[in-house]
């Protein structure tokens, strides 16, 4: 199959903190020939990263928990157990985006920065793509209130031994997939890599 993709319009139809397009097009079938034009919104976040912050002398995993806007619907569950995150901005590198969110928003100093993957988070209507990185960090002193007072950031956070972590997952309190995935790495790596 020779993949295409037509592109018929793109119209932008918001504009702020994130930003969508409509689009036309179509695009070529694995049975052959085209779909007809199909019309899609594009909700663009940008490319980002997320860094599972880790001690293994510790054997400890830092969390931040905050309020998310897509959780909302179920309020009793809109603050979000969650890893360290940020957006790269045009001048930056995934890895100074891991440091220096580390910094920002758990006051933590990465030691060893390990890319763990790069994914697309919802791809049927997102092009955001993530950027997984593990960081190893001295988690002795993790806890706190972070984030920045300038982009309105309320962030708590808190470290817990892994298996507790995973059991978190295993329970349902951490509800969000990118720390899911973060733990999941951890929990098949952490024995060969640690």
């Amino acid at each position: 199959m020779d993949k295409k993709v037509e592109i018929i319009s793109r119209e932008s139809v918001y504009q702020g903190f994130f930003s969508m397009e409509k689009i036309r097009l179509r695009h070529t079938l694995f049975d052959g020939g085209w779909s007809p034009v199909l019309t899609r919104e594009l909700f663009h976040r940008g490319q980002c990263v997320a860094v599972l912050l880790y001690d293994p002398d510790r054997d400890e995993v830092v969390l931040v928990e905050q309020f998310r806007m897509g959780a909302m619907e179920r309020l009793e569950r809109a603050w979000l157990m969650e890893i360290v995150a940020g957006a790269i901005e045009s001048s930056e590198t995934a890895e100074n985006v891991a440091l220096r969110e580390a910094q920002e928003e758990a006051n933590c100093k990465i030691k060893k920065l390990i890319k763990i993957n790069e994914f697309y988070t919802t791809p049927g209507g997102s092009a955001e793509r993530i950027t997984l990185f593990c960081g190893i960090v001295d988690a002795a002193s993790a806890g706190g209130i972070y984030g920045l007072k300038s982009e309105h950031e309320d962030i708590r956070v808190f470290s817990v031994k892994f298996e507790q972590a995973y059991q978190m997952i295993e329970k349902g309190e951490i509800e969000s997939a990118i720390p899911i995935i973060a733990i999941q790495w951890l929990a098949l790596n952490k024995e060969k890599n640690f």
